[in-house]
Formats: C-alpha cells, structure tokens, sequence
C-alpha cells in the first residue's frame, strides 16, 4: 500500500506539486527571506553559473522582508536599480517576478528567530547607500546578499566566504566576469570575502517554506 502512495505520488502532475509549494501574502512572516529565481543570461546568469550549489537553488537576489505591526508587508534588499532600500512587497514583486523569475520564500529556525527584530533594525540603518558593483566589500554600498549578511552578521547568522568567479563547467574564470571587471579597470576579485544568494540559501539554518504566491496578471 505505501508502494502504491509513493508510485502515485511521483506521477503526481508537476503543476499540483508545484501548487503544493505556493505560499499566500497572509502566510509570510516578519523576517522571512525572498530569493528570487536566476535567469540564464547576462549578469543573473553570470552570477548563477559561478555560484550554484545544487539543481534545486538557483537564485540571483536576495531581500528581507518586514511585516509592521498592521501587517503591512515590506523588502528591505540592495538591488541593481534602487541600491540600498525598503519597498512594498507588491513593488518589489513588480520590479524582481517574471513568468520565469519565481520568488522562493526561506525562514530561520525557531532558534534563530531572536535574530530578527535586530536585523530590521539594522537594515534600516544602511537604507540609502548605492549598489557595490565590484562585489569588493566595502562600507559604502552594498550588493543584495551582502546586505543581508550585514543585518544578521551581530548574530552571526551568516558566514562570509571567498568569492569564486570559476565556472565549474569550464575550470576557468567565466567570461562574462573577466569583461565586467576588465571594464572597471580591475582585476577579477578572486578569493576575496564575499557572499551570494546561493549561498545564504544553503545555510543550515534556513529553511525553504515555498514560493510566493501571486497575482500573475497584476505582475
């Protein structure tokens, strides 16, 4: 009989998995984490291609999300178009979801939940600085998942790594990295500290609740 579930469940229509997976605004919790999904080409693709971890994530920004005490919803992210800054979610949704750009919904653990109140806090306090497009981490402006690492990084919640800019495919550092540096008069930053929202999606201390549910004729 579990054979016969299990059978039936594998030939389960991938739309209804999918459906399974899709979280409502009302579900979304103060300090919930929005990773959108990567695209194949120019800089979502560069970034995905040098830092994918597994099949199963595959994202190229990162945003924080802020439910108030009326339950409005809100993102604190550091994107290419508006730097370091706080939106509506149904902004940040506008500007960041296509057909193909699904927005995946983390969570922390229950024993990483303190962190939270601190983290908004501190994602106010970097409100207004430009977009960093070197990657090379500074204290003047920041790139999605650094942003994020920052408003955690009192708890330690994240970790920063160094930066890989190698495509697995080839061994070599890819192509599309070796002209955006080339461009900036600088050598591709190899090595250096850093983060990406592959990254932070495989931290052990996140967990995956969904995708986020919406509107796709009002997006």
């Amino acid at each position: 009989m579990k054979f016969i579930l299990l059978l039936s469940f594998f030939f389960l229509p991938i739309s209804f998995l999918f459906s399974q997976q899709l979280i409502a605004k009302p579900e979304l919790r103060n300090g919930d984490l929005l990773f959108v999904g990567a695209q194949k080409e120019n800089l979502s693709g560069a970034i995905n291609r040098v830092t994918q971890r597994n099949s199963n994530q595959s994202y190229d920004h990162i945003g924080l999300l802020e439910k108030d005490k009326d339950s409005v919803l809100f993102v604190l992210d550091a994107s290419t178009k508006k730097g370091s800054a706080r939106e509506s979610l149904d902004s940040f949704c506008m500007r960041e979801r296509t057909d193909s750009r699904v927005v995946a919904v983390y969570r922390l653990y229950a024993n990483y939940q303190y962190a939270i109140p601190s983290a908004i806090i501190r994602a106010k306090e970097l409100l207004g600085r430009p977009y960093n497009w070197s990657y090379v981490l500074n204290e003047n402006s920041y790139y999605c998942s650094d942003f994020v690492e920052r408003t955690f990084r009192q708890d330690t919640v994240f970790h920063l790594e160094p930066m890989t800019f190698v495509n697995p495919k080839t061994g070599k550092i890819d192509d599309y990295w070796i002209d955006f540096y080339k461009k900036q008069n600088m050598d591709v930053p190899e090595g250096k500290l850093g983060c990406n929202p592959n990254g932070l999606a495989a931290s052990p201390k996140l967990y995956f609740v969904g995708f986020l549910n919406v509107d796709k004729e009002k997006y």
